[in-house]
């Protein structure tokens, strides 16, 4: 568990002796973790962002089937009404069957401009409707399997066929890292660069640095670590966030998940050899009092639209070598509960996005939502793996070929064509 720490005491701490493994679990959020030495390289592939929407997304009402009678019976109440023309308080058509949610609004301009693919019906093959180990099996890329213990990005990373000693080629966004970066390649948590840079005041951050450094030359040991600490940290202090301006009049939604699309934008176009980078937003589990067009549910999907689209406009010439892609645990139960609200389900909905995307398009086959077709017990069945979106980016986007290794135990690959060759995209 990370803990925050004031700058004082945090100096307080260095200056007791404390050896760095000592003082890591108490390092200040507004501070980076960081391991190893920085070597800018470019990656070969995409730079990769990975957004979690935990919790559940309930897909159904993101992306709607508005094209079958049994999802307006069997959600009398929440359903978004059939797209009609000129009218924002209904879903916007995508294909003639499935639309978006109107506060998704951002995205159907992205989707028209073949950018945004979506994949329906997709999920975690695993049963469980437990938020912890669903969310478990997802970020370790082996549902039903915890013998595995590193993440399928981590395993990418390790994997890739070039090394790049960054230490902004994996970036968690937020206190902690996302169990998905999990592995032998160092990752870097940034919470808030702004906050990194003490508002300006050079000073306490010329105290903090002397600080490490005597810390560091109690235990020569620990010479590598110190030097690659210094060294990222020489790399933020470049990055400047007082005067950044995002490009194409791109608008970040306020908060935390809008504040850390932005910072990703910003190290992308500083160019420190980012590759990945997680991006987590809570609060999808509506339970109750879920909304319909307009409450608790459309909030949460506009910042989400609001968000990536910001980012893609922000990145600009860049978004051709960027590919988003979008996941939560499980999706929603089919009918909705007497709490004006969703159960926990199973298939889901996943948004991908970038230049390299086959954009314009619903992939998967549609299982229907007739009693028959349901997963018990009343779920969206899945029919694509949600290995299968991530395992088509890695290899195609991420330059990276092998599979069997960043999905171990998954022989039944079936690509969708959602994402284009980086070679000859």
């Amino acid at each position: 568990m990370a803990v925050d720490v004031s700058r004082r005491d945090f100096l307080k701490l260095a200056s007791a002796g404390l050896t760095s493994w000592a003082l890591a679990p108490a390092l200040p959020a507004w501070m980076p973790r960081l391991a190893f030495a920085a070597e800018n390289v470019e990656p070969q592939g995409d730079v990769l962002v990975c957004v979690f929407q935990r919790g559940g997304m309930d897909g159904l009402n993101a992306v709607i089937p508005h094209g079958e009678a049994e999802y307006y019976r069997r959600r009398p109440t929440l359903a978004v009404p059939e797209p009609k023309s000129g009218d924002d308080g209904t879903g916007f058509d995508l294909d003639g069957f499935f639309g978006l949610h109107p506060a998704l609004r951002p995205l159907k301009d992205l989707w028209d401009e073949k950018a945004l693919a979506i994949v329906h019906a997709t999920g975690s093959p695993d049963p469980t409707h437990s938020h912890f180990d669903a969310m478990d099996y997802m970020e370790r890329g082996t549902p039903g399997e915890k013998s595995i213990p590193t993440g399928w990005i981590g395993r990418h990373l390790q994997t890739a066929p070039w090394q790049n000693e960054s230490p902004f080629r994996a970036v968690g966004m937020g206190g902690a890292a996302q169990a998905s970066l999990r592995g032998p390649v160092p990752v870097t948590v940034l919470k808030s660069i702004a906050d990194f840079h003490l508002a300006g005041r050079t000073q306490d951050l010329a105290e903090i640095q002397q600080t490490l450094t005597a810390l560091y030359t109690l235990n020569p040991s620990l010479t590598g670590p110190a030097d690659s600490t210094f060294d990222a940290i020489g790399i933020l202090e470049k990055v400047d966030v007082t005067n950044y301006t995002p490009a194409a009049n791109a608008q970040y939604p306020e908060g935390d998940f809008g504040l850390a699309l932005r910072q990703v934008a910003q190290l992308a176009k500083a160019e420190v050899g980012l590759e990945v980078a997680c991006v987590d937003i809570g609060g999808w589990d509506t339970h109750a009092a879920q909304g319909g067009v307009e409450g608790e549910l459309p909030g949460l999907l506009a910042q989400l639209a609001g968000g990536l689209a910001a980012l893609y406009h922000d990145l600009g010439d860049r978004s051709k070598r960027v590919t988003i892609v979008t996941m939560s645990e499980f999706g929603r139960r089919v009918p909705e509960n007497g709490s004006a609200g969703t159960d926990h389900g199973h298939g889901n909905s996943m948004f991908v996005l970038g230049g390299g995307v086959n954009g314009g398009k619903v992939y998967g086959e549609w299982p229907t939502l007739a009693p028959e077709a349901l997963a018990d017990p009343g779920d969206l069945a899945i029919t694509t793996d949600f290995r299968d979106v991530l395992g088509e980016i890695v290899q195609k986007r991420l330059a990276n070929p092998k599979l069997a290794e960043v999905f171990p135990g998954y022989p039944d690959w079936k690509m969708r064509g959602v994402v284009r060759d980086s070679a000859t995209a």
